[in-house]
């Protein structure tokens, strides 16, 4: 996983728009995959049999196992994230204080790029340089402040929260309907769901909702037929 997908997927501990964004998405990536592993679980499981014991034993094995893995990936993805962004803050640290003058020229040259014309660059490179010149210069080479990191422990419980919301949905739905009606409710209830996150992920992206919403619509429909089918096979074959 790119740092990008990681950034969306775990996102930042600050309170910019930009990071609650990424929360926002990080939540709804997170029910997303505890929807649709749970529901192939328990959709599989009742293809196999009617009874509800092992439906729902599945379910929450699965809810259980989705969410700690969930957790712990991200914690362990984030952290070395964390770990790669304080060096490159001492990086840059270091690197002011044994070349000044070669850094001065540097984050010339970035306002150069930014429009600035020479003198004008240089006379901000100056100026915000004399101000603070740690801040300054690492801002503009590596874009991080040590106070607003990735935090891995944030991560991961928002990751493990937001699965388990996700799987108790086809959880509930296989448990409170009855036999006769308990796949094509939950099959009907996954999907509702799927569109609903799938539109509030496409507009917390500004992105069209009617292409997100069906692309996680379909997916999550073709999950539960291939888990139900294998589910179906397996029980009519006795295995």
């Amino acid at each position: 996983m790119t740092e990008l997908d990681r950034r969306s997927r775990g996102g930042s501990a600050g309170t910019s728009p930009a990071a609650k964004l990424n929360w926002l998405r990080a939540g709804v990536l997170g029910a997303n995959d505890g929807i649709i592993s749970t529901a192939g679980l328990v959709v599989g499981v009742a293809g196999a049999t009617s009874a509800i014991g092992p439906i729902l034993t599945a379910g929450i094995a699965g809810l259980v196992a989705g969410a700690v893995s969930m957790a712990l990936g991200e914690y362990v993805s984030v952290s070395s994230q964390r770990d790669a962004e304080r060096v490159l803050i001492a990086e840059e640290r270091r690197k002011l204080a044994e070349h000044p003058e070669a850094e001065l020229e540097q984050l010339a040259g970035i306002y150069r790029a930014r429009g600035m014309s020479e003198s004008t660059a240089r006379t901000a490179a100056i100026e915000v340089t004399a101000h603070d010149p740690y801040t300054a210069h690492r801002d503009a080479h590596v874009g991080l402040d040590p106070d607003d990191l990735t935090n891995p422990v944030h991560a991961a419980i928002s990751s493990g929260i937001s699965f388990t919301a996700g799987a108790i949905l086809p959880i509930l739905a296989m448990w409170l309907t009855p036999a006769g009606v308990r796949i094509p409710v939950t099959f009907v209830a996954v999907l509702l769901a799927l569109a609903i996150t799938g539109g509030s992920s496409a507009a917390a992206g500004g992105a069209g909702r009617v292409r997100a919403m069906l692309r996680i619509v379909l997916g999550g429909a073709l999950a539960m037929i291939v888990t139900y089918g294998v589910g179906r096979l397996l029980g009519v074959s006795g295995i």
